[in-house]
């Protein structure tokens, strides 16, 4: 028989959690205990909703709740982790989540569950009362298949890219592994990056405790492409399972003929084959793209948001993925409403005012 267990973050519970995700075809990085200690250093505060069936876990969530006021806001990325064909187990793991987020005093719980978007989960989702939510992390991507040969993942990818990869090398780029006290070097290529493209950047201490958090536990990379000794760009990977991600990237405005760009991320992908992984996620292109693929077409017209990044990654190969989205659950109707719409528009505003990039955010509130 099923058991729900409502549990704040425990140290000793935090491997079976991971264990639970890395056999779950739906496990995420975003899920791990690791991402929980991570993002506790930013106000939020973990604790998992888990069914266990003979002391086994069978499904769950990992909940970040967010004290804003006199309420708070409960956000479960890439989560839940269930599989959404058993209703009695997704039935059973709501009341708990509903349960947990009534006991912190949410004033609604946001959901992005691993997956893909589908019509019919979506009207499932709408009759158990979510509505669909702000935009929190990329709804689609760019997912590359690594599991071949290296001279396979090469011939995929468009012969420009290829090209590129070689004219690196050619230049004498090099690729190197960073240490901690390259991170503020990243971060120095990040504002030019920002700058350069209009793209938010979180601030400094945030790459340097990823870097702390995942990369001692071998879940990350940070690399650095140089020429001749100048860092030229760097790139933080993360893999989880069977899946990389790459979430983080920055170059300088120097040399950029040399396409360090390039070389860096074939070595992230190399990387991450050697870690085990079958698939490269390029974390996020523009969504008209995966909403429709023959929205593809502008890649060479437009310059805004996402597409710049897109022409690059597109290069690169890999299928086209798209997920179901951010859903939120209400509690409270008026501070839901302040914070995820009069908030987040005083907020961009006064970013615009001050003619400043938007750092990036988990959930729009506070």
């Amino acid at each position: 028989m099923a058991e729900v267990v409502i549990q704040a973050e425990a140290p000793e519970s935090d491997e079976e959690w991971n264990r639970f995700l890395l056999h779950h075809p739906r496990g995420h990085l975003l899920q791990s205990y690791q991402w929980a200690q991570f993002k506790s250093r930013y106000g939020w505060s973990p604790s998992r909703v888990l069914v266990r069936e003979a002391g086994r876990i069978v499904a769950g969530a990992q909940v970040l709740f967010r004290d804003v006021r006199l309420a708070s806001v409960a956000y479960a990325p890439k989560a839940p982790v269930v599989d959404f064909a058993d209703d009695a187990l997704v039935s059973i793991l709501f009341e708990g989540l509903h349960r947990l987020c009534r006991r912190r005093r949410a004033a609604f719980l946001r959901i992005e569950p691993d997956e893909p978007d589908d019509a019919g989960l979506a009207e499932r989702l709408a009759a158990m009362g979510f509505r669909p939510g702000g935009k929190v992390q990329p709804r689609s991507t760019l997912v590359l298949h690594i599991q071949g040969e290296e001279e396979d993942i090469l011939a995929g990818m468009k012969s420009k890219t290829r090209y590129n990869i070689r004219l690196a090398e050619r230049k004498g780029v090099t690729v190197r592994e960073g240490s901690e006290e390259d991170v503020s070097t990243f971060y120095r290529m990040s504002v030019v990056t920002s700058v350069r493209n209009e793209f938010p950047i979180h601030e400094a201490g945030y790459y340097l405790h990823a870097y702390r958090t995942f990369v001692p536990s071998g879940l990350a990379r940070l690399f650095i492409a140089e020429y001749k000794g100048e860092p030229l760009a760097g790139l933080m990977a993360f893999t989880f399972g069977p899946t990389a991600w790459y979430m983080y990237g920055a170059s300088s405005n120097r040399h950029r003929s040399c396409m360090p760009n390039h070389l860096l991320q074939w070595h992230a992908i190399r990387w991450a084959k050697t870690r085990g992984c079958t698939e490269y996620d390029f974390w996020g292109i523009p969504d008209e793209i995966g909403h429709d693929p023959s929205a593809a077409s502008q890649a060479y017209e437009r310059s805004d948001g996402l597409w710049g990044v897109y022409r690059f990654k597109e290069g690169f190969g890999g299928r086209l993925v798209r997920y179901v989205g951010a859903y939120d659950y209400v509690y409270s109707p008026l501070p839901y409403v302040l914070g995820t719409r009069a908030w987040p528009w005083a907020r961009a505003l006064l970013y615009r005012l001050r003619r400043r990039p938007m750092p990036g955010t988990e959930v729009d509130v506070g």
